[in-house]
């Protein structure tokens, strides 16, 4: 029997069948052994096929080949990767430039690992609402910024229903992973996108201004559309797995195309004479903040560590 993963809990897994039916599966121990080196081997979004077990859970005894899929560094200083989604149209990230406020470090290391995977990505920038004049000059600077570079940018406030029907036009029919901090407005915005879910949302903490993990696990929601929503967990870090140095320019779509100018093909960016990047950087082609994204990235390769808090 064959069907769809749409919820992933770590313990266990709920597949949507084929003929209708939704179906609590786990997988055997020796899954874990196909060279899968991954925290979750069995994602959202992944088409497997099931056994059903008359005394107890069924099994997912194979996974279909995926189309694509989007990973990040397990928290857990391990050399594993763990798997957000699989099989994906196209990811959602919900960025706050305030209550908490989302680091353009984070945003793109997002942004290039979705790249290095093939999955476009668009910004969702939320709380609208909330914020003074200053905040609003910087959400402008930002929204500027990812939409020259190519990324479209959406304005909205979750809460408020504010600005979701051009957001919900480019959901109808696609796979969308939905990511970001804790806090964004993650819950806020699939509740507002299928009434009657009512997923459960969170307070941000005045001490801190970073929010609290209110989805513990990953699930896919159908759209009344059409096409599906996959709402994961808050992620604090996004570790960038299994790039080599040279590469990571290459998922900098401005970074990669300056590089073509510079003296020395394997120009890392840095100390390099006759680097176009550096000088896109001082003449503000390139934006200083993504350059220093790019910097961060370079060093958690070079130091093969994973860098909390971003």
């Amino acid at each position: 029997m064959k069907g769809l993963v749409i919820k992933n809990t770590g313990s266990w897994y709920l597949v949507h069948t084929d003929d209708g039916r939704d179906v609590e599966c786990k997988i055997k121990g020796n899954f874990r052994l196909k060279g899968i080196r991954s925290t979750n081997p069995v994602a959202v979004g992944d088409r497997v096929s099931i056994s059903l077990n008359g005394e107890g859970p069924a099994y997912i005894h194979e996974i279909e080949d995926r189309r694509n899929y989007i990973i990040r560094k397990a928290s857990n200083l391990s050399k594993q990767s763990h798997i957000l989604a699989a099989n994906l149209d196209q990811s959602v990230l919900m960025v706050t430039v305030n209550y908490p406020e989302t680091s353009t470090v984070f945003v793109d290391r997002f942004l290039a690992t979705a790249e290095a995977y093939r999955i476009p990505v668009k910004l969702a920038f939320n709380k609208t609402d909330l914020y003074n004049e200053e905040e609003l000059d910087l959400l402008e600077g930002l929204v500027n910024l990812y939409t020259t570079i190519g990324y479209p940018c959406f304005k909205l406030s979750a809460r408020l229903g504010e600005g979701l029907d051009s957001l919900r036009r480019e959901l109808e029919g696609r796979i969308t992973l939905l990511s970001g901090n804790s806090g964004v407005g993650k819950s806020t915005l699939v509740n507002a996108l299928i009434p009657g879910w009512n997923l459960k949302t969170g307070a941000i903490s005045a001490s801190h201004n970073k929010g609290t993990h209110t989805t513990t696990f990953s699930e896919m929601y159908p759209l009344p559309d059409g096409g599906y929503l996959i709402d994961t967990p808050g992620i604090k870090g996004f570790g960038t797995f299994d790039m080599e140095v040279e590469e990571i320019g290459h998922y900098f779509p401005e970074i990669f195309k300056t590089s073509a100018r510079c003296r020395y093909g394997n120009c890392t960016h840095r100390q390099e004479p006759g680097c176009a990047v550096r000088e896109a950087v001082e003449r503000h082609y390139i934006s200083q903040s993504r350059y220093i994204s790019y910097l961060s990235m370079l060093q958690d390769k070079e130091e093969s560590k994973y860098r909390m808090g971003y």
